[in-house]
């Protein structure tokens, strides 16, 4: 099937020195069968997906999919470059200029985004397995993450005919209004760690207020991305309208925020990357926003019930692996409650069914890449060299799969790079405090402010406390639990801008002011 091969090394890596990817040029179809460990069969694309069709990338490069449970290879894909972006935003700014969405009366964007999430709603199984082969995740996550896409895109369509402006009273002398109107071709770059759910999460509120979009997979898991997208013509969304391309940051990312026709950024990932975007949208005065890290603080007063304390704790570490930007990575207990809240959070953690990511028990599942599992395995290293505690865990688990033991570390001091910086894996740190104004300081003390968590049966002291954490969403007596009516994002470093709830409808569209003088 190839023609001939180059090796590119990727930074994922063999157990002991580094995967090397492999890219090839080839005549790859645009997709081929796939049997999934659960027994579902179903057909992958492996194309671009541009102008409602899958296509091959104009150089006829491709790269491989990585299993992270088996190392395995799953398929290849078509790997987009600069030429293919330029399709790809030419298509976008096609579609928006004939108006074929953005002129048509908003009602029938919210049918046709309703329409695509019943679409996904019929064929949930076989995406959940999707994402859970090509991700590593625990298949019990990955239907909550479609169920999650589901309820979104539902949501979603329900602002269509709500997008709306006002009339300013200025006088009898002139009518004064304003109208929201959308930008044009957006550019997006989604995330390894929820593929589908970022996906929906950005084309959703770009679509309903008549944008397009040019977005792009993360190299590392673009399959639910592609096999969801050949719903998108039979939710009757014209072409051009939403365009994917699979390839690499450096170069398909690149491309998509310097081109001119592309009038916003939307970005979800590390801040380090974000800042780059972020200054590369500022040269071109593009609109931008950004999901990016987090070190969120998980505090638990001694008034809490300790067994549902932990039970947030372990869903707000160990979910997904540990990758996720809001996880409760910094636990701070009062000190009265420090030992039994140790003693059954150390016993919890050890229960966590780490494995197979297709068994139904199973809690936590592979991390994503071997890169990923390496970072994770470093920073326990680093944890050891200074000073903390091992509590438990800390290890690779077998030889073949990207697997962790859950981690936890205590007697840490603020200033350890464990407690400072993000891991983005099933590690945790446990801090005693005092008194609220401590734990307050010591929670508030990170360049980050995504997400924080607060447990306790006093509702005075939660909510004097959710208003001092500097933290874009606030989680009390629970963690991690998404609403797709409630906005999502983070103050400082954790980024700009909101996902999900009304809000993120501001993302997407500029105001206009029109006044008209009387006669």
């Amino acid at each position: 099937m190839f023609a001939r091969s180059a090796l590119v090394a990727r930074g994922s890596a063999t157990s002991q020195v580094g995967r090397i990817q492999l890219r090839f040029f080839s005549h790859l179809p645009m997709s081929i069968p796939i049997k999934l460990p659960n027994g579902l069969e179903y057909e992958q694309p492996t194309g671009l997906f541009i102008n409602n069709r899958f296509v091959p990338s104009k150089q006829k490069k491709t790269f491989e999919v990585i299993n992270p449970s088996t190392e395995e290879e799953i398929c290849h894909v078509y790997e987009g470059r600069e030429d293919d972006v330029a399709d790809a935003v030419n298509a976008a700014d096609v579609a928006f200029n004939n108006g074929s969405w953005s002129n048509i009366d908003p009602l029938q964007r919210g049918n046709a985004l309703y329409k695509l999430a019943q679409l996904i709603e019929k064929d949930k199984d076989v995406i959940a397995s999707i994402e859970t082969l090509d991700n590593g995740k625990a298949i019990s996550s990955a239907k909550g993450d479609v169920e999650l896409v589901i309820n979104y895109l539902k949501s979603a369509a329900g602002f269509a005919d709500k997008i709306d402006g006002r009339m300013i009273d200025t006088g009898s002398t002139h009518f004064s209004y304003t109208k929201r109107e959308p930008l044009g071709v957006c550019g997006q770059i989604i995330p390894w760690n929820f593929p589908l759910l970022m996906w929906a999460w950005k084309i959703a509120p770009a679509l309903v207020t008549g944008n397009t979009v040019v977005l792009k997979t993360a190299e590392s898991t673009p399959l639910s991305a592609l096999y969801v997208s050949k719903y998108i013509p039979q939710a009757g969304i014209p072409p051009g309208v939403v365009n994917i391309v699979s390839g690499f940051g450096k170069i398909v990312g690149e491309a998509i925020s310097t081109h001119p026709k592309v009038k916003k950024i939307a970005f979800t990932g590390s801040t380090a990357t974000g800042k780059h975007i972020y200054q590369t949208a500022a040269a071109s005065l593009k609109k931008a926003t950004l999901e990016l890290g987090g070190k969120s603080p998980n505090i638990v007063f001694a008034d809490a019930d300790v067994k549902h304390a932990v039970e947030n704790i372990i869903l707000g570490i160990y979910y997904n692996s540990g990758e996720v930007c809001c996880a409760g990575s910094r636990v701070y207990v009062e000190q009265s409650a420090y030992d039994e809240l140790i003693k059954q959070f150390k016993v919890a953690s050890e229960a966590v069914k780490v494995g197979d990511p297709f068994d139904e028990n199973t809690f936590q599942g592979a991390q994503t890449s071997q890169n990923q599992l390496n970072k994770i395995l470093s920073y326990v290293e680093i944890g050891k060299d200074e000073g903390a505690t091992l509590i438990t865990g800390g290890e690779r688990i077998g030889d073949k799969g990207y697997f962790v033991k859950p981690t936890v570390f205590g007697d840490v001091k603020e200033d350890m790079r464990i407690v400072k910086e993000e891991i983005f894996g099933p590690v945790v740190t446990v801090t005693k405090f005092k008194s609220l104004d401590e734990v307050v300081e010591m929670a508030n003390d990170s360049e980050y402010g995504l997400a924080a968590g607060i447990h306790t049966l006093n509702i005075n002291t939660a909510l004097k406390v959710a208003d001092r954490l500097k933290a874009g969403t606030v989680w009390i007596n629970t963690y991690n639990d998404f609403h797709h009516s409630v906005p999502f994002g983070g103050f400082n470093a954790s980024g700009l801008g909101r996902e999900m709830g009304a809000e993120t409808l501001e993302n997407y569209t500029q105001v206009k002011a029109v006044r008209a003088k009387l006669v």
